[in-house]
């Protein structure tokens, strides 16, 4: 099919049962891979030595996407508490819910940069869709923002207030573009590209990257080469760091989210809407907090 894929390479059917999965993340200290049954409340892990998968927790507030930070703790978002928070010993902690006065909407998607700043979306779905992804809310800020928090200061910034609906994001491997899909609707729905200074949290105006069809990018990782692997209804979508698209990998679902991880990197986990999927690839995250992502 590609150089990009291993030979031989096939799409596996590694569990059903989700309502909507989300927020993959691999754990290489556990060979495992976490993700989110949103619509049911759960976070499952799949165990890659045994090929089991098993509740991890339940009643979690609606988390969605997820990442190391440098420490390999796990980061994730939280639909229902409106919030950033990590998870220390199987017990998570809020690291981030309001921008000054008013609470955050419910943080969908988040990355770590190497120096330790967590940067994350913050679109309206966990406060709009009642009980299927959070509980019922309002946008208090009045927009849908990206945004950086320093974890040292304690400061949150706004850096992308643009986008109707931000949602999936990733850096480049220089961490010099900040992609951000907005999932505004199936017409409007892009992925865009910001120019970045990490070090000072300063994002230039953005410019789109890729429209993939049909449906809409919501999460996506980049590899060491700097290609950019989005979920979308039909397929895994493959591009070039100029947009051009490389690659379609063919999932009978509809798909939320993808990430590298195994115990050499280089198998990419799709979580769609009822199952996980893995294909193995001939690349790796370029991911700098952790052996893969």
């Amino acid at each position: 099919m590609s150089d990009l894929l291993a030979p031989g390479a096939t799409l596996e059917k590694l569990f059903t049962g989700t309502v909507w999965g989300e927020g993959p993340v691999w754990m290489p200290e556990s060979s495992r891979l976490r993700w989110s049954d949103i619509p049911n409340d759960r976070i499952l892990e799949f165990d890659a030595a045994t090929g089991q998968t098993a509740v991890y927790r339940e009643a979690v507030e609606f988390t969605n996407g997820r990442t190391l930070d440098l420490a390999g703790n796990v980061v994730q978002c939280s639909h229902g508490r409106r919030s950033v928070e990590t998870e220390i010993d199987g017990v998570p902690h809020t690291l981030v819910d309001h921008w000054g006065e008013h609470r955050l909407n419910s943080p969908n998607d988040v990355v770590v940069a190497s120096d330790g700043t967590i940067w994350f979306t913050d679109p309206s779905y966990g406060i709009v869709t009642g009980t299927i992804e959070g509980h019922d809310g309002d946008e208090e800020y009045g927009g849908c923002f990206v945004f950086r928090f320093d974890p040292a200061s304690g400061i949150l910034s706004p850096v992308i207030v643009d986008r109707i609906a931000p949602n999936g994001l990733a850096f480049s491997p220089d961490e010099s573009i900040l992609y951000v899909s907005d999932t505004c609707d199936d017409d409007r729905a892009r992925i865009w590209a910001y120019d970045v200074s990490v070090a000072t949290g300063t994002v230039f105006e953005g410019r789109e990257f890729a429209r993939p069809r049909p449906g809409i990018s919501d999460g996506f990782r980049i590899d060491v080469e700097g290609r950019l692997w989005t979920s979308a209804s039909d397929a895994v979508h493959v591009y070039a760091p100029d947009g051009q698209e490389l690659l379609a990998i063919p999932v009978p679902e509809p798909i939320a989210n993808v990430c590298f991880g195994g115990d050499n990197g280089n198998d990419l986990y799709v979580t769609a809407t009822t199952s996980l999927y893995r294909i193995r690839t001939t690349t790796l995250s370029a991911r700098r907090a952790g052996a893969a992502d």
